[in-house]
């Protein structure tokens, strides 16, 4: 492993993080009322996966974020991009203030992700079904490359549709990409209806394991869970990890809690302080 290459900025303590997970919800809230964006709820609900992987898990070092030896993180959920900007810019790859901006005409911070648009971001996403194919070439690459560096890829239950995703799923196993992990924001939302009525989606935990994964099923806002699965890539089996992570839409905002309005609705300037007000942080 590079010398230039951190390692994680913890293991935080789980009540340490809890703070910091509310923190950036509160951010988000804040940046979709001044941006005027959307997909605030798929925002929320990947928050505490995000916080642990880049707090507890990457080996990243945010003032050479293209060194090669990085840990991969893919958000190919790609319209909750603002929770990965919150993230990179807590963890010091840009300045806060460029959250002030997210959405702007010409500023760096895209409602959904273009290619390298930041310091920290992997891949342009949105398109749903291309992170996990992206993710498995970086993981075949490293391998041929003799890198040790892992590939993390959030996906969304939504993005489940996608064939891509189920080919890139087959492909992993059989070639053994056990430095490759895929972790599900399982909200049971997607933007017309829930997840499990639009397709047949349970029980995903069985899918992947039938597709060869590791596959683990946990609740996706407990943050000591996330770690100890992200913990275990690679394991010792050679399978790559699938972890289901399930979660709430809308998570830490009780009006917005499983509410699906919150996939296209803009809080207004009274919405932002009673959210403020339910994440204890008026």
């Amino acid at each position: 492993m590079s010398p230039s290459v951190s390692s994680p900025a913890g293991p935080g303590q789980t009540s340490d993080l809890g703070l910091v997970a509310r923190q950036l919800r509160l951010r988000l809230v804040q940046m979709s009322h001044a941006a005027g964006t959307p997909h605030l709820g798929s925002a929320l609900s990947c928050v505490d996966i995000l916080v642990a992987a880049y707090w507890n898990i990457l080996r990243i070092d945010p003032s050479n974020p293209r060194d090669p030896n990085r840990d991969r993180f893919i958000l190919s959920k790609g319209h909750a991009a603002s929770a990965l900007y919150a993230v990179l810019a807590e963890r010091g790859f840009f300045p806060r203030a460029w959250l002030d901006t997210f959405a702007q005409h010409g500023a760096p911070l895209a409602e959904q992700p273009a290619p390298h648009c930041a310091p920290g971001v992997e891949l342009a996403t949105g398109s749903l079904g291309h992170g996990l194919p992206v993710g498995v070439g970086m993981a075949l690459a490293a391998r041929i490359q003799k890198r040790d560096h892992r590939v993390f890829v959030c996906l969304s239950d939504g993005e489940c549709n996608e064939g891509t995703v189920w080919e890139a799923a087959l492909f992993a196993p059989a070639h053994r990409l056990s430095q490759l992990a895929v972790i599900i924001d399982y909200n049971k939302w997607q933007a017309t209806g829930r997840s499990n009525e639009v397709m047949s989606l349970p029980s995903l935990r069985e899918k992947w394991a039938a597709f060869g994964w590791n596959a683990i099923e946990l609740d996706g806002h407990d943050l000591g869970a996330l770690t100890a699965a992200l913990q275990s890539v690679p394991n010792a089996s050679g399978q790559p990890t699938a972890i289901i992570a399930n979660t709430i839409k809308g998570k830490g905002v009780p009006f917005m809690e499983d509410d699906n309005n919150w996939h296209y609705r803009i809080p207004k300037a009274d919405e932002v302080t009673k959210a403020a007000q339910a994440l204890g942080l008026a």
